[in-house]
């Protein structure tokens, strides 16, 4: 291993360790020149003074405070990009909304003038051309602010894989049901439950499954990952790397480029309406169907009302942050969770990686597929909210052992999404890569069965390749399955973008703690002395830019009503329809009951954020696996559902 690659794997620790070293310089020099100048004052007045520069170290002070006030200016854009996200996606839903009720209407007035008889749901929602509402030039169709999608025509295939280990029966069961219920999933939906070998009966769990939803969907077929592979950590992105590979087998060159892979976490309830917008936006884009990944916003909308007004909020922030990079014109907005990309882009890529620094699956798949695109990646954004559950450890009704148990257990997962800075290290050597080969753009690979198991862009040699036809490929012979294309040239805007991104993700919270401590000793200890650096004026703006942090993100969590209250209105009323509602958890917020929420928000920060940060990055330096453990989830099958007027 290079020391290059030994330290972007410690990129965060090492920053964090930089950072406490400079402030600890910066604060110890100008407690000297205080005690200098309280002894000088103390002495004779004849007695010479010592030698001493009041101006010493006059660079790194201001080293130590122009990057304070870039770390809060980081602080105060952030909530400020989440708020402008949470706004235009809460109005698109909306308009989304209201556009679906007076359809309903339509149709309504059109069954009763008619005599002709509606039997089934699949006639309520047929499928028609798509380019009854998509313009044949991609331009005039946004689909991120699409209002509603038709049903996705049958060519398209959706394989959607649920990784799972340990879940409970009835938490698979739901997630089923609710895809099931889709008016489409008869015709396009090819599902795989990703189970693991590790888990006992595993078989024999899939297989319950599999013959209970067999008529359900197009097909579903179940996967075991096996335990102990060399190389690999256990987690979502071995157990997905896994399934990819097999179902990579079941379709052939001609379909490849219109199945569409969707990862889901074994609890995410998606809308039909999901699908059905990847759907539109694959056919209405054709020049980059195959180069394009589909992100959602998530809420946590099923059982908040069930764990501590900690716990709740944090999540909350959470979706704020995955909401950051979806607003309208992001062209840089990294999935969280949930995420649909081609079958093509797949095999372009290598399918998913299985090592430590893959532990955040989503975060890493995008990376991956990014720099292998030379940073060209295209990201759409999908106007369908998936539902999640609230990490819990039980404690509903336990008081406070059972808060301290919530709250536990949202801390592991935490520290497990602040793991994640590895995905920073790996971005850094990924941009290397780019950079060296920035004028070899020619690029071959082939379906993710064929490829290497070792999960890399595994290209053809293009020296092997000299003559096949980059838009025909040979009927026969050892290339007839490489598919051949050329690269765009590095977009090293976006490359930049994603770099502020990533430091928001995995620098920021340490950052902001250390330098937010160390600006308040430096004022304590600059107090009263003359402002010799010319500085004092930046830690004043840093304090305005906190408070206005902080005021940001209350007002994030004011509009995050609005997109609470939508969301679960859309999904009861779809949930109604599909006759799933009875015993479904619907979790509603008012804003005159939820000031606890804004409370907790000082308190968040710390505890979910810059400790699990810090203590990730510190772990780094001797070990870079971590124990994948498996949260607690709700089901309708385990509790009744509520409605509740107050969050508590």
């Amino acid at each position: 291993m290079s020391i290059f690659t030994w330290c972007s794997r410690r990129a965060g620790g090492l920053a964090m360790l930089v950072t406490i070293a400079l402030s600890y310089w910066v604060i110890s020099n100008e407690l000297d020149a205080r005690r200098y100048d309280y002894k000088y004052q103390s002495t004779d007045s004849l007695s010479a003074p010592p030698s001493y520069d009041p101006k010493r170290g006059g660079n790194w002070v201001k080293i130590f405070s122009y990057y304070c006030l870039l770390i809060h200016f980081l602080v105060f854009v952030f909530p400020l990009r989440s708020c402008w996200a949470v706004f235009t996606i809460t109005r698109s839903l909306r308009k989304a909304a209201r556009t679906r009720a007076l359809r309903d209407i339509k149709f309504g007035h059109r069954r009763r003038g008619s005599s002709t008889s509606l039997s089934s749901s699949e006639t309520l929602t047929s499928s028609r051309d798509i380019s009854s509402t998509s313009s044949s030039e991609a331009g005039d169709l946004d689909p991120e602010c699409c209002a509603d999608a038709d049903i996705a025509p049958d060519r398209i295939i959706h394989a959607i894989v649920i990784p799972n280990y340990k879940e409970e029966n009835d938490t698979l069961r739901e997630t089923l049901e609710v895809l099931a219920s889709h008016p489409q999933a008869r015709n396009t939906y090819d599902v795989y439950l990703a189970m693991e070998q590790r888990e006992h009966n595993a078989e024999t769990k899939a297989a319950r499954f599999t013959n209970e939803f067999a008529k359900k969907f197009r097909s579903i077929d179940f996967t075991v990952h096996p335990a102990d592979i060399p190389g690999e950590l256990a987690g979502k992105g071995s157990n997905m790397a896994w399934a990819a590979r097999k179902l990579s087998e079941k379709y052939n060159l001609g379909q490849r480029k219109d199945v569409i892979v969707t990862g889901i976490d074994a609890d995410s309830h998606l809308s039909s309406n999901y699908f059905a917008l990847v759907t539109t936006m694959h056919m209405t884009y054709p020049d980059t169907a195959t180069t394009t990944l589909y992100s959602a916003p998530i809420i946590f909308d099923r059982n908040a009302h069930n764990v501590p007004a900690i716990v709740r909020v944090a999540d909350v922030l959470w979706s704020a942050a995955g909401m950051s990079g979806l607003y309208k014109g992001s062209s840089v907005a990294p999935p969280t969770s949930v995420y649909s990309v081609p079958l093509e882009l797949v095999d372009r890529v290598g399918g998913w990686d299985c090592d430590s620094e893959a532990i955040g699956e989503d975060l890493h798949m995008y990376l991956k597929c990014f720099f292998a695109l030379n940073g060209n990646l295209t990201v759409r954004t999908v106007l369908s909210p998936v539902s999640q559950t609230n990490v819990t450890g039980g404690g509903r009704g336990k008081g406070l052992g059972g808060i301290v148990t919530d709250v536990r257990a949202r801390y592991k997962q935490a520290l497990r999404h602040m793991w994640g800075a590895l995905d920073t290290g790996y971005a850094l050597r990924k941009v290397v890569e780019v950079w060296k080969e920035r004028k070899h753009t020619s690029r071959a690979f082939r379906p993710l069965h064929t490829s290497l198991n070792d999960g890399s862009d595994s290209y053809v040699p293009e020296s092997q390749i000299d003559g096949v036809d980059a838009e025909a490929t040979p009927e026969s012979g050892i290339f007839s399955d490489v598919v051949t294309d050329t690269l765009k040239s590095p977009d090293w805007e976006r490359i930049i973008v994603l770099f502020h991104r990533l430091f928001e993700a995995h620098f920021l919270p340490v950052q902001m703690t250390i330098l937010v401590v160390a600006s308040t000793l430096y004022m304590w200890a600059t107090d009263g002395t003359p402002d010799v650096h010319g500085v004092n004026w930046i830690f004043t703006v840093c304090n305005v830019l906190r408070t206005a942090g902080f005021m940001e993100v209350a007002f994030y969590l004011f509009l995050y009503e609005g997109f609470h209250k939508i969301c679960v209105e859309t999904r009861e009323k779809e949930m109604g329809d599909a006759g799933l509602l009875k015993g479904m958890h619907f979790s509603r917020r008012e804003v005159k009951t939820n000031f606890i929420d804004y409370v907790m928000v000082p308190l968040v920060a710390p505890i979910f954020g810059s400790i699990p940060c810090a203590q990730a990055q510190i772990y780094h330096f001797w070990t870079l696996d971590l124990v994948y453990t498996v949260s607690k989830k709700v089901t309708r099958r385990r509790a009744k559902s509520v409605t509740v007027d107050a969050l508590v």
